[in-house]
């Protein structure tokens, strides 16, 4: 029960990333970039802090360590304009669907086995984000916002690629973190004078998201992941883009359209196949 509560919460912190942006920009206390980078900087303090208590040290070293910050910008950023148009639960759906897929590409790209199921599983998910995406779909989505939190999905994605050779994934997320929060300030103090804006609601939103469902988030992942059956981890994951919907619904606003539910249903049936692990036979 204790492990269950523990996952659950972790996935509430990370659907709550979805909900803390749309709250945040969707109310104009702040501006997409900043919200950004103050999101990025007290990730980076949350995790480094957790670093130096839980390991005694920060290391900045490790293979895939430029990937890794690159894709984490591309994430960060292609995930906060995103939802400047787009509502918490859709977005978190593109962008756990494209996830998926850019893994599925990766372990292409890298000659691994690939299981039929698994292959069917990134058609059926590509195909439920077509649907949703296309101008005659089922909602009326900005394509542009659409293409960024995709764009945000292939950063996470290449991201966990990067990552899957670290010794310490909690130190390798730290040390990516503290990296990346120099490129973020400098694209903040670049967007300055450009309708660039931070107040005080949208910058408590902005930590909360980077240090509390970002940060501690992560660290409880890699706390319970390892304790956590294959086929447990895959189906928690899938949790994070419905605890998405039903938040922008219940905090939000927000509304799902029986269309909406079909594709989303399309794209979670899809990854459900990519992520959830087979039935052996014998």
């Amino acid at each position: 029960m204790r492990l269950f509560l523990l996952t659950a919460l972790t996935m509430t912190a990370f659907a709550a990333n979805s909900i803390l942006n749309r709250l945040a920009l969707s109310g104009g206390g702040i501006d997409a970039i900043s919200f950004g980078t103050i999101r990025l900087a007290a990730g980076a303090v949350m995790l480094a802090l957790l670093s130096l208590l839980m390991r005694g040290k920060l290391r900045f070293g490790g293979a895939g360590r430029a990937v890794g910050v690159a894709a984490l910008v591309v994430y960060i950023y292609g995930f906060s304009t995103a939802y400047v148009a787009l509502d918490a639960g859709l977005g978190a759906l593109i962008l756990f669907g494209v996830v998926q897929i850019t893994m599925f590409a990766g372990a292409v790209i890298g000659q691994e086995a690939v299981p039929p199921r698994r292959l069917i599983g990134a058609g059926l998910a590509l195909a439920g984000l077509v649907w949703l995406l296309w101008p005659a779909g089922p909602v009326q989505v900005s394509v542009l916002h659409g293409l960024l939190m995709a764009a945000a999905g292939v950063g996470w994605g290449l991201y966990s690629l990067a990552g899957r050779g670290s010794g310490d994934a909690l130190q390798g997320t730290a040390a990516n973190f503290v990296l990346a929060t120099p490129i973020g300030a400098a694209l903040s103090l670049a967007m300055m004078g450009q309708g660039a804006a931070v107040t005080a609601q949208g910058a408590v939103l902005a930590v909360l998201s980077g240090a509390v469902t970002s940060g501690l988030g992560y660290a409880l992942w890699y706390a319970v992941l390892p304790r956590l059956a294959a086929s447990a981890a895959g189906a928690a994951q899938l949790s994070v883009p419905v605890i998405a919907l039903a938040g922008g619904v219940l905090l939000l606003g927000e509304g799902v359209s029986w269309g909406v539910a079909a594709a989303s249903a399309v794209v979670l049936g899809g990854v459900a196949l990519s992520v959830l692990p087979g039935r052996r036979r014998g």
